[in-house]
């Protein structure tokens, strides 16, 4: 068990969409100081898995950071939809597709290799002919 796993059981037992908390909030769950690189770097409360020991805590209790406030000290835990399977798969092997998984969702019928604009494929085409 890491220092950080309270942190985990807190966000976990509270499971809100949203947990503004101060980072002496944190302090006092872990019972101890956050390291000194907390107050000064954005970049240690990033969400990536491979970040910190912390990181994975808030990962792993489905939480993502965002506002976080150096100045104030402060950091807001927001519920990731991690556990909520999509509205409709994605398939193929377009790796547009692939890397916004999860991300958005394409209604029925709309075919998302077809130009939002019809004036967009005449230019396209003629773009073609002029060329080819």
């Amino acid at each position: 068990m890491t220092k950080y796993a309270p942190l985990k059981t807190h966000l976990t037992a509270a499971g809100l969409s949203q947990i503004p908390m101060s980072f002496k909030d944190i302090e006092v769950i872990i019972s101890d100081r956050l390291p000194a690189s907390a107050r000064k770097h954005r970049a240690w409360w990033s969400n990536n898995p491979s970040n910190s020991v912390i990181t994975n805590s808030w990962l792993a209790a489905g939480y993502k950071t965002a506002d976080v406030n150096l100045e104030a000290e402060s950091v807001v835990f927001v519920k990731t939809n991690a556990d909520r399977p999509p509205d409709r798969p994605v398939s193929g092997n377009n790796p547009v597709l692939g890397c916004m998984k999860n991300t958005i969702t394409v209604p029925e019928g709309v075919d998302v290799a077809e130009p939002a604009m019809p004036e967009w494929a005449e230019m396209g085409i003629a773009g073609e002919q002029r060329h080819g």
